[in-house]
């Protein structure tokens, strides 16, 4: 090859992509050439996927063009029982290619399918969102599918926070390592360390439930807030502008609609939502990176399938890959929360469009990301494994260090100097700590404690004062009261949805 010429690689893969991608633009297997977000092709539930699909959104456009007429009807406007049944007729009936037409040539969803709609309604065609603004339909129908994401996640919550309940509740009693600092601390249990995991859970359900409960519909406000549209069309029967509000309202399943509005409903809205979904986000990497640090230890691990494969190139290993996932998605899932403050802080006046595209990703990807994180941690949570023997082994390595205050107070009470006792241990315990530093051997302090006539008054006393129950406090009890009075309240709403076992595809 002469110097400088091209590499006769690269250019064949370019040739080779230029072609692929040439033939193959269309036809069968034509996706494969367009990015797809692999929230929804590899993760996303097929339900959450659904709530915000183009044709939820605009099947729910229509709806809300059927709840305007409907009330503008009852209230005197001259919309007819046919136009409102025509209407009725084609809420599912979309011609999304005619509407993509549109929208080329109008620049201007909306609108797009306003002329859409009419085309399948000609008898409606001039009542169709009459004396509304874009947002009527675009917000409202957000507001309806953040709704509705909130009832799809807090089930799915809520049956992890079940599921590590039982966990909790079955290994109450075992003992464990506690660390601080990642360093070996005083003992406590496995059932007690999952509580932690799961109060921070129900801290997240009662966010959730709080938000979702105190969503508003935007309701019927006119461009700029006003309702100066209504006002117009009820010729200043304000009294009927303010019922054609709240009958809005009630059709799309709301108890309230904010009372004042600029031409959007505020985005502070979206900051309360996003920042419930990015806390759960951090409690999810939390919990998912203790069960990683405890998997590396051999103590817990998330379940692991008859032929899956942990490494391509070391097939020995059992990487906890799962957590791993729940713990890259829940980084996403927390920085989402930033789009919709900055979001918050830009709007100037009323209302600027710079909302529009952003809330297109950052609202649905947080949603996806928060249903992903929660149906892997269900399935992890369904199938944990423990090791007794090994979290034994690991007490049996720390706890004769732990044991030395119950030693000192042991000896005292059969007639010992404390001083004298504490220098004796402190002596030992140094020499057993060198021969795991540095020889790395066993831990032999009970052995030497054994071997020193000292110590001799308590010999009878040492099983009972290095048995691991006696260091693990009130943890069990601790467990079952938090259980009873905390846990299982919060769960009983949720009771008739807590069968539902969950398997992952990948």
């Amino acid at each position: 090859m002469a110097a400088g010429g091209p590499d006769p690689f690269e250019a064949e893969a370019l040739t080779v992509s230029s072609s692929t991608m040439s033939d193959s633009m269309a036809g069968p297997g034509e996706e494969f050439n367009r990015y797809r977000s692999p929230l929804v092709s590899r993760y996303a539930s097929r339900e959450m996927a659904f709530n915000f699909s183009e044709r939820k959104k605009f099947c729910t456009w229509r709806r809300l063009w059927l709840f305007l007429a409907r009330a503008q009807k009852v209230l005197g406007l001259p919309i007819t029982d046919e136009q409102v049944q025509e209407m009725e007729m084609n809420l599912d009936n979309i011609d999304f290619k005619m509407a993509a037409e549109e929208e080329k040539k109008l620049r201007h969803d909306v609108m797009a399918h306003v002329h859409t709609f009419a085309h399948c309604c000609p008898k409606a065609a001039g009542i169709i969102h009459l004396g509304a603004t874009s947002c009527y339909v675009g917000d409202n129908t957000d507001l309806i599918v953040l709704r509705d994401g909130f009832d799809l996640l807090m089930p799915k919550l809520a049956r992890v926070i079940s599921r590590l309940a039982e966990f909790a509740e079955k290994y109450a009693n075992l003992p464990t390592l506690g660390f601080t600092h990642y360093q070996p601390a005083q003992l406590t249990t496995v059932g007690k360390r999952c509580s932690l995991w799961i109060q921070d859970f129900c801290l997240d359900l009662q966010n959730l439930e709080r938000v979702r409960n105190e969503l508003r519909f935007r309701g019927v406000k006119g461009t700029t807030g006003t309702q100066a549209s209504f006002l117009q069309l009820f010729e200043g029967d304000h009294d009927k502008v303010e019922e054609l509000d709240r009958l809005v309202t009630t059709m799309a399943g709301f108890k309230r609609a904010y009372m004042v509005t600029g031409q959007t409903y505020s985005r502070k809205v979206d900051v309360e939502v996003l920042a419930v979904l990015a806390s759960m986000g951090a409690s999810v990497h939390k919990i998912c990176t203790d069960i990683r640090l405890l998997a590396n230890l051999k103590e817990i691990e998330e379940p692991f399938e008859k032929e899956q494969i942990g490494s391509s190139a070391m097939p020995y290993k059992r990487n906890p890959m799962r957590c791993e996932r729940c713990c890259s998605l829940a980084r996403h899932l927390m920085t989402l929360h930033l789009d919709p403050l900055q979001t918050a802080a830009v709007q100037w006046f009323e209302r600027t469009l710079d909302d529009s595209a952003n809330r297109r990703i950052c609202l649905a990807e947080a949603f996806l990301t928060a249903d992903i994180v929660l149906t892997t941690l269900q399935n992890i949570t369904e199938g944990l494994v423990v090791y007794p023997k090994v979290i034994e082994r690991r007490i049996r390595q720390e706890l004769p260090f732990m044991a030395t205050e119950n030693i000192i107070m042991a000896v005292v009470k059969a007639g010992g100097n404390r001083q004298d006792c504490h220098e004796r241990i402190r002596v030992l315990s140094q020499q057993a700590a060198a021969v795991v530093k540095q020889e790395g051997g066993d831990n032999d302090f009970i052995a030497r404690i054994q071997a020193d006539p000292y110590f001799n008054p308590i010999q009878d006393q040492l099983e009972s004062l290095l048995d691991p129950k006696s260091f693990i406090g009130r943890a069990p009890q601790q467990v079952d009261k938090f259980l009873k009075e905390e846990v299982i309240p919060l769960l009983t709403p949720y009771q008739n949805k807590m069968d539902l076992k969950m398997e992952l595809e990948l």
